[in-house]
Parts: structure tokens; sequence; C-alpha cells
């Protein structure tokens, strides 16, 4: 194999990627600085803050992946020049974002009540259900948010979204730390005010990103006079036929993952706040490789747009090669680091929950052990389902996701975590097969495509 020809796709990827890299990594932290300065109150409070944010992590991910339809339609209307429909996009995709965020968030609102009958530890419930609350209803920025990110993406203009969250994460420190503590005017509001930090740094998110594009010349033409009268249904049915199983795998992943945190809730507040710590760790070690599957979205949609496929092919590959690199060296640096980590989330001068503490970060330790392999399979995944999505091939990998998932890393984590001794680890062993299992068949299916595409050109 010439691996040559990959490595000289690497520059571009880089250029392509590191703005949407760090985009989605600023928006993951928003999250993880929650974690730590919620964590710095209590255990309990983590594992609260985890359980209602388990709720709002599958109503993200379906708008997300829903939003995520916008941009391999716009990178092959840009590839072809068409103006008309990229408006027609992006106006298209507004409205459905803004009604996906708003049905999420009442459907999050009406299904509160099942925290009471989850299994989870008492005082873990009373503390999540007003923090979820609040949470909640950042969603709808968020999804309103994503219909602008997603098209710029699509032009190929990715450090508008970068600039956005690097705005957005500052935004959350600093009300984070007024409202928790009660600092200068404001209120000692405890681990809520890490969810009211949440909800205003997104509604200012939306705001930058809105007149941040509003003002380049090259969105001019697709945000002027915007009128209700431009939504039709063709566009609508394209979007959704596209939007609603990316939304479904997306569901899939996110439901997996916080299967884990009501699993380790059952198991204990220990387990429930090891599994967060560990969760935090792996979801911003994820945003490289999402990032990347943005990009390789882009640059394959392109290629689609030009009949351009054995590139097409070449271009996918060196995306996935730079990725298996970058997460090998994440690999052995979690494996070095696994018993440090854990206590960036914890205050270990607490002498009221010393032994709490330290079983927590034993615990997430072992967890973080399992992350550093399962990561390398969640990227081999996450980015070959980046290039199906600019192969515009979105149902056949919605339900390879869905088997890999549901019928092997759910069961498997269910069985190791409550019939064997594995415990918390053994929930983490479910992921690390559910994960190996879709990155096998989502690259056997793009492999599959560009093939056919290939002899048929």
């Amino acid at each position: 194999m010439n691996l040559s020809i990959y490595f000289k796709e690497f520059k571009y990827n880089i250029q392509l990627a590191y703005p949407i890299i760090l985009a989605m990594l600023g928006h993951t932290i928003v999250g993880v600085i929650d974690n730590i300065m919620v964590g710095k109150i209590g255990p309990t409070e983590l594992a609260a803050a985890s359980l209602a944010n388990s709720f709002v992590f599958i109503a993200i991910a379906i708008a997300v992946g829903f939003s995520t339809a916008i941009t391999p339609l716009v990178a092959k209307s840009d590839s072809e020049n068409d103006t008309e429909k990229g408006r027609a996009i992006f106006i298209n995709g507004l409205f459905l974002c803004s009604f996906v965020g708003s049905l999420l968030f009442l459907i999050i609102f009406l299904c509160k009540p099942l925290l009471s009958h989850m299994g989870q530890p008492k005082e873990v419930t009373l503390l999540a259900k007003p923090f979820l609350d609040i949470v909640a209803l950042s969603i709808i920025p968020l999804a309103i948010y994503q219909a602008y990110k997603q098209f710029a993406d699509g032009k190929s203009r990715t450090k508008n979204s970068m600039y956005a969250t690097i705005i957005a994460n500052i935004t959350n420190i600093v009300f984070n730390y007024f409202l928790i503590y009660g600092v200068w005017i404001f209120p000692e509001l405890g681990m809520l005010g890490a969810a009211y930090g949440t909800l205003i740094s997104r509604i200012i998110m939306l705001i930058y990103m809105h007149f941040a594009m509003k003002e380049q010349q090259i969105f001019k033409p697709f945000l002027r006079n915007i009128t209700i009268k431009e939504i039709n249904k063709k566009m609508i049915s394209t979007i959704t036929q596209l939007g609603f199983p990316s939304a479904m795998m997306s569901f899939f992943e996110v439901a997996l993952f916080v299967s884990a945190v009501w699993l380790s809730g059952i198991l204990g507040t220990v387990a429930q706040a090891a599994n967060q710590i560990a969760l935090s760790v792996a979801s911003m070690t994820f945003m490289f490789a999402n990032g990347l599957s943005v990009a390789a979205t882009i640059r394959v949609g392109n290629q689609m747009g030009l009949k351009n496929y054995s590139y097409l092919k070449t271009v996918a590959h060196s995306i996935l090669l730079m990725a298996l690199m970058i997460y090998c060296f994440f690999a052995i640096a979690i494996v070095l680091l696994q018993s440090w980590i854990p206590t960036l989330f914890l205050d270990t001068n607490d002498t009221i929950n010393t032994a709490l503490n330290k079983d927590v970060i034993y615990t997430a330790g072992q967890l973080l052990l399992v992350a550093a392999f399962f990561q390398i399979s969640d990227c081999i995944q996450v980015i070959t389902l980046g290039a199906l999505r600019g192969l515009q091939d979105v149902n056949i990998p919605m339900f390879i996701t869905f088997i890999s998932y549901w019928i092997i890393g759910f069961p498997l984590s269910v069985y190791l975590s409550n019939f064997t001794d594995l415990k918390a680890t053994g929930i983490w062993i479910g992921l690390l097969a559910g994960l190996t299992a879709a990155a096998i068949m989502l690259y056997a299916r793009f492999q599959q495509i560009s093939n056919r595409l290939i002899e048929s050109n």
C-alpha cells in the first residue's frame, strides 16, 4: 500500500478539520467544565448532574444528528455552484432544526417524572430534577445554532463555529463561577448555577453565529430577506430523508452511553460519578474524530458532486489514517494518566467525602483503561459514518448502528455489570464491543459503495 497518497491529503484535512475539532471540543468542554465545577461541590452533585444530563445528551444527539443532513447537501450544491438550492437548504434546515429543538425540549419536560422510576439513588434524583429543567431549555438555542453551523461547514467555512464555541466557553466559565458560588451581585445557586451557565452560553453562541455569518459576503445571498414563504415541502422532505436516519444513528450511539449512566446509577453513586468522569474524558477525545468526520462528509460530498469517485475514496482513507494515528497517541496517554485524570474532577482535600472520593478515583481509573482502547474503534466508526453521509447513504448505516449498539453492545453491558464481578468496568466493555462491531460493518459498507461507484464511472 502506497501511504504517500494519503499523507499528501493530511495538510488540507487539517486545514478543514481543525476549526471543526476546536468548535466541537469547545462545545464538549462546556459540559466538562460543568462536571468539574459541580464535582468540586461533591460526588452526589456530580452524579445528579450526570443523571440530568443523560436525558439532555440524548436530545442533543438527535438534534445534532438531524442537522448533519444539511452539510452534505450544501457541500454538493456548493461544488455545483447552485446558490438557489443552497438558500433553500439553509432556510428549510433552519426551520426544521428550530422545530426539532422545541419538540425535544417539550418531550424532556414531559418525561421528567421518569427520573423517580429509574432505580437511581434518591438523593441524586432529588438534585437532578431542577437541574434538568434548566439545561433542557438550552436545547432550543443549540438546535437552531446547529443549522447555522452545519450550513457554514458545508460551505467549507469552518472557523465560524470555532469562534462561537470559544465565546460560549468563556461565557459558561464566567457565569458558572458567578452563579455556583454567588460572586458579586449574583445569587449562590450551587449546582443549578452550572445549568444556568450552560443555558446562557448557548444563547450567546447562537446570537454570535447569526450576526457573524450575516456580515460575511459569502453568506449574504443565503441570509438576506428570509421569508416564511420560502419553506417548501420538497426541500423539507429532502432534508428529513437524510436527517431522520442521521438523527437515529446519533441517538443509538448516545443512548448507549446514556444507558451506561443509568446502569452505573443502579450500581451506586460511586459507579455513577466514576462513569461520568470517564465519559467526560472520552467525550473530549471523541471530538477530534467527530471533527474529522465532518471533514470527511464535506470532502466526500464535494467529490460526489464532481463525480470524482476514485479521489473520493482516497480522501476518506486519508482522514481515517490520520485519525488512527491520533487515537493511538490518545490511548497511550490515557493508559499512562488513568490514575491522575480522575483527581481533576474531585476535591481531594474534602475530608468529609475522603473515602467516597477515593473509591470514585479508583473506579474511574479502571473505566479509563477500557476507554483508551474503545476510542480507536469509535474513531473508525464515526469517520466512516461521516464519509457515508457525504455519499448520502444513511438508511443501511442506521440499521448497522442499531444492531451494533443495541443488539451487541447494550446486552453485553447489562450482563457484565449485573451478573459478573466486573460491575462498572463491564458496562464499558460492552460499549467497546458495540463500537467495534459498528466500526467493522460501517467500514465494509463504505468500501462496498465507493467501489461500486468507481466501477460504474
